[in-house]
């Protein structure tokens, strides 16, 4: 069986270029619906960010993380403008822009 951070990391690394996830939304497909937090901490510590987009996630809200773990908000901002991901006000439109994942086993 699969480490939580492990199907933390599969679950962000099927959300697609150009859309994103939530915190929430990957606690769930990861098999830990309670465990939001535990995914922020998780992709904080994200050991190969170029190949587990972690930049993807945000809020319930749809709001960016101002923690996020490579390069603040700014960063998170452009890596998903570079994508195509609209955001205003540090906020993406969720029902425009948000990926629907399958649970990871």
């Amino acid at each position: 069986m699969l480490r939580f951070s492990d199907r933390v990391y599969m679950a962000v690394s099927r959300i697609p270029k150009g859309r994103v996830s939530t915190y929430k939304t990957v606690a769930y497909v990861a098999g830990s619906p309670k465990a939001v937090r535990a995914v922020g901490n998780i992709l904080h510590k994200n050991p190969f960010p170029v190949t587990i987009p972690c930049h993807r996630v945000v809020h319930s809200d749809g709001t960016l993380c101002n923690a996020f773990a490579f390069g603040g908000i700014g960063a998170q901002k452009e890596l998903l403008e570079a994508e195509g991901v609209t955001v205003r006000d540090n906020k993406v439109n969720l029902d425009i822009f948000e990926a629907f994942l399958e649970e990871v086993k």
